[in-house]
């Protein structure tokens, strides 16, 4: 085993149940929550896009970070959402899922996380 192993970045793998369903509705009340977390993380916005399917549907959205990205996808009518945090460098992806679960409050949680590369 390589003792001076040092991954590239952690990459967080978020399923939240139980959640309120206006919590999941809104694309820009979830980009601002998104670049907050982002924000908390340390990490750097270069851009984000977030669609909504329509009203009371759920949103997919994605933030492009110099570190490298924070995406979402909800479901209102299952009350869930996915959230996909990868960063690299001096960003903290543990206190960006921080942010997110204070503000969406899930009921459940599972998390992954998977160290990616090796440097």
């Amino acid at each position: 085993m390589n003792r001076d192993f040092r991954p590239a970045g952690q990459h967080l793998l978020a399923d939240l149940q139980g959640i309120e369903t206006a919590l999941l509705q809104d694309p820009s009340r979830i980009d601002d929550l998104l670049r907050a977390a982002a924000l908390a993380a340390g990490a750097r916005v270069l851009h984000g896009h977030f669609h909504t399917f329509g009203e009371g549907m759920g949103v997919t959205g994605v933030l492009l970070l110099a570190e490298s990205h924070i995406s979402i996808h909800t479901w209102p009518e299952s009350r869930f959402a996915a959230v996909d945090i990868f960063m690299c460098g001096q960003a903290q992806p543990e206190r960006a899922l921080q942010v997110i679960d204070q503000v969406l409050q899930p009921l459940a949680r599972n998390v992954r996380i998977v160290e990616r590369g090796q440097l």
